[in-house]
């Protein structure tokens, strides 16, 4: 009984010290955080560090946000209960279970075959059952079930590409982080026209970069 409570207090104790103090004060995200399982997405070895504010190493060279970025982007993009989802980079499936909880349905794209599989039986142990979790390069492969509500790169760029742009549907809002260590921001792209967009930067991160996306020149002529 003991180790569920201090469970339950670490839990907590994220919520109200890394989580609120961030501006995350949408009710239902934090409600999310209450009771989808965090420490049930990290791997065994780091079980202990589940609510840490830092990010969580897995297989493959990969790590998870910290709680604080995947929770405000979670409540930045106001996702809603008709929308379809797209992920680019899976991870543990953390973020798809969160982002499955709000959407009609996710696909999240993962590069890492470990972690494909580590992925989908994550989701599958949390009972998360519209979320679907594909082996492919996020930065060169676009489903067929394009375009999307809302695109989610879950991890950093030096740009967003405007190939992905284009994949989302009138109305429809990406999040990512965007920039160069050690000053990134995080970006929100509105699509509110054919070819017009609107982009908000409210908050500085900084995340592991996501592969195969383009990294323009460092030199300036």
């Amino acid at each position: 009984m003991h180790a569920a409570m201090n469970l339950e207090q670490a839990r907590f104790n994220m919520i109200e010290q890394q989580i609120r103090p961030w501006e995350v004060l949408d009710a239902h995200v934090l409600h999310l955080l209450s009771v989808v399982r965090r420490e049930d997405f990290v791997p065994a070895a780091h079980k202990a560090l589940a609510f840490a504010d830092m990010e969580i190493p897995l297989p493959a060279g990969q790590c998870m946000l910290a709680p604080r970025v995947e929770a405000r982007m979670l409540q930045d993009l106001g996702v809603q209960k008709h929308e379809k989802v797209l992920e680019v980079g899976a991870g543990s499936g953390y973020m798809a279970a969160l982002l499955a909880h709000r959407a009609q349905r996710v696909i999240t794209l993962e590069i890492h075959e470990e972690l494909v599989a580590l992925a989908r039986a994550n989701l599958q142990l949390a009972g998360v059952h519209n979320a679907e979790v594909r082996h492919h390069d996020g930065a060169n492969h676009v489903p067929v079930e394009a375009p999307f509500d809302v695109i989610v790169l879950s991890g950093s760029v030096a740009e967003i590409p405007r190939s992905l742009l284009g994949h989302l549907k009138i109305g429809g809002r990406l999040g990512a982080i965007v920039g160069e260590e050690p000053m990134m921001r995080a970006h929100f792209v509105t699509r509110v026209g054919e070819s017009e967009f609107r982009t908000i930067q409210p908050w500085d991160t900084v995340a592991q970069r996501l592969e195969n996306f383009p990294e323009p020149s460092r030199f300036r002529f």
